[in-house]
């Protein structure tokens, strides 16, 4: 069911993306000068200041281990998933495209490794994600802009299973015996922007110990690709 509702998820902003890019000259943002969509620039009043904020939906891969003391927990080899959610950015100052960045993200994060006789063990770790960076828009011309970002991110674990090939055996990863369902830690990335449409790469180290262990220590590192638009 929860593959289901993600595919769909991710099939409506695959609709909303090119619908919103043909009628992007109605945004708030859109510099008629240019013929571009110009976040730097002073629209409005905001809460912080009297730059222009923005909204984004975000889609794209994510490549997470576990690093663990404990060899049971342990799954250092990447795990692939999915990420995906939506974005706000606060203008921070009427001077510089300087922006606070915050959203909700649904992320599966996890990890494998491999057995003594060549069969595998998973951990699926699926986070609902609150991240918070700050973020700078370095202009490079009308239409493309780098941004590089850094914050901090807190995590829910909502869902997952631990996958013993070797046993054929399932169990729920947010238990006593395996993770603790709190994450959190740092957040570092750059982004790119070409009007309306955004990438980015992030990376998430975790620096909650995620088991349960008062002497051994378990972190969650994710590496995502996002695409995206911002409105």
């Amino acid at each position: 069911m929860n593959k289901i509702l993600l595919m769909t998820i991710a099939a409506l902003m695959l609709y909303i993306a090119p619908a919103n890019a043909q009628a992007y000259k109605n945004s708030r943002y859109y510099n008629d000068r240019t013929g571009h969509l110009a976040y730097s620039q002073y629209h409005n009043d905001s809460f912080f200041g009297r730059g222009a904020n923005y909204y984004g939906l975000r889609i794209g891969p994510s490549f997470s281990t576990v690093n663990s003391d404990d060899p049971n927990l342990d799954g250092g080899n990447s795990q692939t998933g999915l990420s995906i959610g939506g974005v706000v950015g606060f203008a921070l100052t009427d001077q510089e495209p300087l922006y606070i960045e915050t959203g909700l993200f649904y992320t599966e994060k996890g990890g494998k490794k491999m057995l003594k006789d060549g069969k595998k063990m998973t951990y699926d770790l699926n986070y609902l994600e609150l991240p918070a960076v700050v973020k700078y828009a370095i202009e490079i011309d009308d239409d493309f802009s780098v941004q590089p970002f850094a914050g901090c991110y807190l995590a829910c674990g909502i869902s997952g299973k631990i996958r013993n090939y070797e046993e054929r055996k399932a169990e729920s990863s947010f238990s006593k015996q395996y993770f603790q369902r709190f994450d959190g830690g740092l957040r570092f990335g750059c982004g790119v922007g070409y009007d309306m449409f955004y990438a980015d790469l992030t990376y998430d180290v975790g620096l909650s110990n995620i088991c349960h262990d008062e002497f051994d220590k378990s972190h969650n590192g994710c590496l995502t690709l996002n695409f995206g638009v911002n409105f």
